[in-house]
């Protein structure tokens, strides 16, 4: 069995063959996310703002210092079988647009679109705007050291930092993995800082803040899941390599292999600079501090301690930066398939950069600065994420029953996706408790893209005026941006369907 795509006069063609052949002058996305690009992505993606802003939430539901490091252990390890639960489908399914195409391909529209939808209503698209503005702050503290940073200065150089990231993966491909990068070993750099620094406070005896470290009295069982839940946000971006599988040279050795190598670098950084807090401050100047690098970095480094805030604002720039590289790829397959306007699926034909779904996305991020309220909306549906996560999991011993010749470069065992989907619904249910009312507001808006896509996407027949206009559009976008479909792909939906080769 293999899988085939249809093509425009019926027949089908091997999907490998679909994403591969290049002669390298061909209007696509080539192949060129090598393996220290795939890395990149993944650290540069899931090492944000969190690490420098979750310890504390951990340490306060957690109940201890022993208690928040194991938390930090155990995220990494949830973490992990998630991310090989998405290696196997990005393997099994070469194509990019990560759990949308997963989705697509096992359930049908309706839920890809619904994936699509959030994404683009809040999940993706407000968390850049958080991110730029986390960023400036960081950039523009040590200018305002005794007072906040003026509220319309943070939304303006905010606007610039989006506007230059959309810019740069607009312009280059090539010129965008480098940048990532550098911002990846730049804030590996930053937490190594911070992490040695640690080290030779051990070795000078400061170990006093580890005594009864798993003292059971501080252990608050009720409020241990929002411990995990901390943790796994400062996780969180590990599923974000698939959404570029048709661009990842050798998917099927590269995917897996860096996913395995960045979650364990991850995972030993988090725990080494958690490790490195402590050892400077205590429990309860844990709990008190809003920033914990920058309280780490005073006591620490002394005068030096600015260092910490660039490279905060280091760290959420790369992070930004993979998460647009990725996000104007999933715009692009959903366009590909139908979800999105055409416009979104084309390719500059010299630069070779899916700029309009960059031109399309970059307006909404924009308009997510002016609101107050970005992170409200971001937490109606942080949920739907996992929600979402864990459906697209269930795709792996789903598929292993109904198609289980259908070929595997990389398999999990079973019991990874078990365990693994034990814990995200586990979160989801955690959500649905302890937030009911923003779990609710969150399913409206989610439901709320369902007669959205019977309006834009499942009505095929729509009056020829609005077929004109629709076509008119896109004709004068191509050519105001110099764009038009990758070669060598149907110019409609391109489903993909199981067919025997014989």
């Amino acid at each position: 069995m293999v899988r085939l795509r249809k093509t425009p006069d019926g027949g089908g063609k091997d999907l490998s063959q679909v994403v591969q052949e290049d002669d390298g002058t061909a209007v696509r996305l080539t192949r060129q996310v090598t393996l220290i690009d795939s890395i990149a992505l993944t650290v540069g993606q899931i090492i944000g703002s969190g690490i420098f802003v979750s310890p504390t939430n951990v340490l306060e539901n957690s109940g201890g210092i022993g208690w928040a490091l194991m938390i930090w252990c155990l995220c990494g390890i949830l973490s992990m079988l998630g991310s090989l639960c998405y290696a196997e489908l990005g393997t099994t399914f070469p194509v990019s647009g990560g759990d949308f195409s997963y989705l697509l391909e096992a359930y049908g529209p309706i839920p890809a679109f619904l994936r699509l939808w959030t994404s683009v209503v809040s999940i993706r698209t407000a968390s850049s705007a958080v991110l730029s503005l986390t960023c400036v702050t960081y950039i523009l503290l040590p200018f305002y050291p005794n007072c906040d940073v003026p509220p319309n200065v943070l939304r303006l150089v905010a606007a610039c930092v989006l506007c230059t990231i959309f810019f740069v993966n607009s312009l280059s491909v090539p010129l965008s993995r480098r940048i990532q990068v550098v911002f990846t070993v730049a804030k590996l750099i930053g937490l190594a800082v911070i992490i040695i620094s640690g080290i030779v406070q051990l070795a000078n005896g400061q170990t006093s803040n580890f005594e009864n470290a798993f003292d059971t009295s501080k252990f608050n069982f009720r409020t241990f899941p929002l411990a995990i839940y901390s943790g796994l946000f400062a996780y969180s971006g590990w599923q974000y390599l698939t959404l570029v599988t048709e661009e990842i040279v050798n998917p099927s050795r590269t995917v897996p292999l860096s996913i395995i190598i960045s979650m364990i670098i991850i995972t030993v950084v988090y725990l080494l600079t958690n490790v490195a807090y402590f050892t400077v401050l205590s429990e309860s100047e844990m709990l008190a501090s809003s920033a914990v690098a920058l309280d780490y970095g005073q006591r620490a480094l002394g005068s030096w301690w600015w260092t910490m805030s660039v490279a905060v604002a280091l760290s959420v720039i790369g992070s930004l930066n993979g998460g647009i590289f990725g996000l104007s790829r999933f715009l692009l397959v959903a366009s590909r398939e139908g979800h999105m306007p055409a416009i979104a699926s084309m390719i500059h034909i010299d630069r070779k950069t899916p700029l309009p779904a960059a031109t399309i996305l970059a307006p909404i991020c924009l308009l997510m600065l002016i609101s107050d309220d970005v992170g409200t909306l971001i937490n109606y549906l942080s949920f739907t994420r996992w929600l979402f996560i864990g459906i697209t999991c269930t795709i792996i011993p789903y598929y292993r029953w109904k198609y289980p010749e259908l070929k595997r470069p990389f398999k999990v065992p079973l019991v990874v996706p078990t365990v693994f989907l034990l814990c995200a619904f586990f979160v989801v249910g955690m959500s649905l408790y302890s937030s009911p009312v923003d779990c609710g507001i969150g399913l409206g808006i989610m439901l709320a893209g369902i007669p959205v896509y019977y309006l834009c996407v499942w009505w095929k027949n729509k009056p020829d005026w609005i077929n004109e206009k629709l076509d008119g559009a896109t004709i004068f976008l191509q050519r105001l941006l110099f764009v038009m479909p990758p070669e060598g792909e149907g110019a409609g939906p391109s489903k993909l369907v199981h067919q025997d080769n014989d």
